[in-house]
């Protein structure tokens, strides 16, 4: 799939590359897939492989590294990866917990790997965890490179709610126990920022704010085109908290008013919720509506600029507080306007760019409203268009992202030197 999290982390790595910075992008389980350059190393951390096994078969925890280097190479994890591998968190309690323990866990001989294979790397001066499942990395890595540890948070909690018990309380516990371990947190947004203190207990001043941000080269302002009906898209993983179900029923009101239309739908689908696709069609069907849908599934950049440059406007109504939102991003950069609910970082995204509608979460009607008033108003979503595309370029782009975090970078290693700064930016 192509994982938000990877497009972020990859297209931030790309930007300080391109600065001259020296960035190494470690993947973590099996080896990342981004629809651009991939700048990371082809050196798997906790190669997922290995993970499992010493979960599950006692006797992997103990073999040589020699023999581990078959199941941790990058192109056997690519293997295991094009199968239909379960993320589902359900499933994945007791790994959890593990990894989590760190050095008390059953993973720990991958925790010395890492460290053994980061000796001989030049030194760094600073480690960027990827989320705060990995949390148990922070103190074993700040000991051995003597590097300060900063974590980014970027979507944690989504899967540990949906842990079972008593996994989910025990990794949490876990979690919030090893908080003083990282230097600082990074946020993906303004509202993960105000929400994770509550969630996990992590002191708001420790935490920075580094938005999303795209590489917007490609995405060119789309023409509107009246002679085909309106289009409504979907850009997205095919899953219940996604809210593609929403965008259906939405849609289905929307045809009660509009003499024509579609709705275009892209994005990743595990195995495990082709059950879940199938009674959204069959609803759509019901109505009459079959013929209107198209999923198209896993598209490459080149087929998702194509995808976003025919719609009109674009929803992902997920039905939680996502605090991420690559893709609607990625829509505004083509000029497509968006009706989005009003939660988590959707509200920042709409209300920083002016490049949407807001509507009521979970609620079909004002979400088919909201789509209905784009429709309408062809002066609106012109304006609502050229808004995101410009917001996008201003607000979100990669370089925007880089400063911020080379910022949060900066007042970790120089502290002092950082206050000085802010003491001065508040006088002035």
């Amino acid at each position: 799939m192509y994982c938000g999290s990877c497009l972020r982390d990859n297209a931030m790595a790309t930007e300080l590359i391109a600065r001259k910075h020296d960035v190494m992008l470690l993947p973590v389980y099996t080896p990342t897939f981004t629809d651009e350059p991939n700048v990371s190393r082809d050196h798997v951390v906790l190669g997922g492989i290995s993970a499992y096994l010493e979960q599950y078969v006692p006797v992997f925890r103990k073999t040589p590294k020699w023999l581990d280097r078959i199941w941790d190479s990058s192109f056997v994890l690519s293997l295991a990866s094009r199968r239909s591998i379960s993320t589902n968190p359900k499933m994945l309690g007791e790994m959890t917990v593990s990894v989590l323990k760190g050095e008390d866990g059953f993973q720990r001989k991958e925790i010395g790997k890492l460290i053994d294979w980061l000796k001989n790397e030049p030194p760094l001066d600073i480690v960027n965890l990827p989320y705060a499942l990995l949390i148990s990395l922070a103190k074993p890595l700040k000991q051995a490179l003597k590097a300060p540890i900063v974590c980014t948070l970027q979507g944690e909690d989504l899967f540990l709610d949906g842990l079972t018990e008593p996994y989910r309380e025990q990794a949490l516990g876990l979690i919030r126990s090893q908080l003083e371990n990282v230097d600082a947190f990074l946020s993906v947004s303004e509202y993960y920022a105000e929400f994770m203190p509550r969630y996990l207990g992590i002191p708001r001043e420790k935490i920075h704010v580094v938005p999303l941000g795209i590489n917007p080269q490609g995405f060119d302002l789309r023409e509107a085109n009246s002679n085909r009906p309106f289009t409504v898209g979907f850009l997205g993983r095919v899953a219940p908290e996604k809210g593609l179900h929403v965008l259906a029923e939405a849609y289905r009101l929307v045809r009660k008013e509009l003499p024509a239309a579609r709705l275009e739908v892209a994005g990743y689908m595990a195995a495990d919720c082709k059950p879940y696709l199938a009674e959204v069609q069959r609803h759509l069907a019901e109505a009459g509506l079959a013929n209107e849908f198209q999923y198209h599934g896993v598209i490459d950049r080149a087929d998702k600029i194509a995808f976003l440059r025919k719609l009109d406007v674009m929803s992902l109504p997920a039905t939680y507080d996502e605090p991420k939102g690559v893709s609607l991003l990625e829509a505004m950069a083509c000029g497509v306007p968006l009706v989005q609910p009003r939660r988590g970082a959707f509200t920042e995204i709409v209300e920083s760019t002016g490049g949407g509608v807001l509507v009521q979460p979970d609620d079909p009607a004002d979400l088919a409203a909201g789509i209905l008033k784009i429709a309408r108003d062809r002066k609106l979503a012109e304006e609502l268009g050229a808004n995101g595309f410009r917001g996008v370029r201003e607000r979100y782009s990669a370089a925007h992202m880089a400063d911020r975090l080379l910022a949060a970078y900066e007042s970790v290693m120089n502290p002092t030197e950082s206050v000085t700064q802010e003491v001065r930016l508040a006088r002035g």
